[in-house]
């Protein structure tokens, strides 16, 4: 097991170029099971949750190719219906090929996911979609057993108290390309991830209307092609690398990014009192001396995204005043709170709020990852503190950045990459 090591005192200054979403290309791949014909993929982040989708997609008979940062899947065999607990069980998103297998061979096996420790994540909403259009689902050993004479369409609310599910939302779309008729998926996820899966799909020759609303309307067709597609920017990590630097009193520079998807982040920062500027299809952030406290809210896009609410603790510590944070999406999305406040921060839990008190300095530490953003966080508040922080469970990070520590380097980090 790895660990990281970061010291701290370091502006981060520079140009960033993102790689491929990591929430848009993973249900993509599994999109790749609606077709015998071969699917190829550009823009893919190397990454150990692409890596293990396509251990599951080879499983399911696939063939997979990887060239730099593109991808060709191939059909060996489309007799495999299962995808095994040993593979789903690293990360959630593995879930999403149970729609595609389900409509395309007529059955599915899927173990029950897991993925990083941020609390209740189910995935009742899938099956209460699959059961809309006509499946029989069925839930034993650990395992989700699906199967279908023939999909039928269906208009079904599809939401939760927590808001729409984007992985619900993909599923259900995937599924109902190959059903007979018409589905209409109300309150349904509008995330960029959705709709870069919809275009994916309407190469594929799906009928889809709706993407990025929350009713999307799709007409099955009795068969879909293979496809090539440019995967979009990963824009949590545009989110994260900005928080480095201002964190540290830097300036950044993300290229290539749409100003859409990271509106509600832009948002809060001018509220926070930084220096925002849109050029060019880029975005430039600069720190001001002095950060606003705010009050962040973690909603559904075009919300403030919960994969950035670890990171902007960090800058809401170092504000001159009391923040909170209100968790709507995961509502236990706290466990790196406590590791914040051994390095430094003052920040109380209420619930599915927490409340931090700002103008705190950050200090060297010894500290643990829980999951993928809050291991993000740890590096931001390791690089603005004093000495050196070491971070445990370095993996976390290696499922959701690509190329993490070289990207900081370049701009400037002082950071290594050890065994534990």
């Amino acid at each position: 097991m790895d660990k990281l090591e970061v010291w701290g005192g370091k502006k981060l200054k520079g140009k960033v170029r993102l790689s491929g979403s990591k929430n848009a290309v993973l249900p993509i791949m599994a999109a790749s099971l609606l077709t015998d014909e071969e699917c190829h993929i550009e823009n893919v982040p190397r990454l150990l949750d692409v890596h293990t989708m396509v251990k599951i997609l080879e499983v399911l008979g696939k063939r997979v190719y990887f060239q730099e940062d593109s991808l060709t899947i191939k059909t060996r065999s489309n007799k495999s219906f299962v995808a095994p607990y040993k593979l789903v069980r690293t990360m959630r998103a593995s879930f999403c090929v149970l729609g595609p297998l389900l409509a395309k061979r007529k059955r599915a096996k899927v173990s029950l996911p897991g993925g990083c420790v941020i609390g209740i994540r189910p995935v009742d909403l899938h099956m209460k979609g699959l059961e809309e259009l006509g499946a029989n689902i069925r839930i034993s050993g650990g395992y989700c057993y699906a199967s279908s004479s023939g999909l039928l369409g269906k208009e079904m609310f599809l939401g939760s108290p927590f808001g729409p599910s984007v992985l619900g939302t993909a599923n259900i779309m995937m599924a109902s390309t190959l059903a007979s008729g018409e589905t209409i998926i109300d309150f349904a996820a509008c995330e960029p991830e959705v709709v870069d899966l919809a275009k994916v799909l309407k190469k594929m020759g799906a009928d889809i209307q709706g993407e990025g609303t929350p009713q999307i309307t799709v007409r099955g067709k009795k068969k879909l092609s293979g496809f090539k597609h440019r995967v979009i920017p990963d824009r949590i990590e545009a989110g994260t690398f900005i928080v480095f630097a201002i964190a540290t009193g830097g300036s950044l520079v993300i290229e290539d990014i749409s100003v859409s998807f990271l509106g509600a982040v832009i948002d809060a920062l001018k509220n926070m009192g930084q220096h925002v500027q849109i050029k060019n299809g880029s975005i430039c952030v600069k720190r001001h001396r002095k950060i606003n406290p705010a009050n962040i809210t973690t909603l559904a896009f075009p919300g403030f995204p919960t994969d950035l609410q670890a990171q902007f603790m960090v800058l809401l510590s170092q504000a001159e005043g009391i923040s909170t944070v209100t968790e709507k999406v995961y509502p236990d999305r706290f466990m790196h709170v406590p590791e914040l406040n051994r390095m430094g921060a003052k920040i109380n839990r209420f619930g599915s709020v927490a409340v931090v008190e700002g103008s705190r300095k950050f200090s060297h530490a010894e500290v643990m990852a829980s999951d993928l953003r809050a291991s993000a966080c740890l590096v931001a508040a390791g690089l603005c503190a004093s000495g050196k922080t070491i971070i445990h469970r370095l993996y976390h990070l290696d499922r959701g950045y690509e190329n993490f520590i070289s990207k900081l380097e370049q701009l400037g980090a002082q950071v290594r990459r050890g065994r534990e």
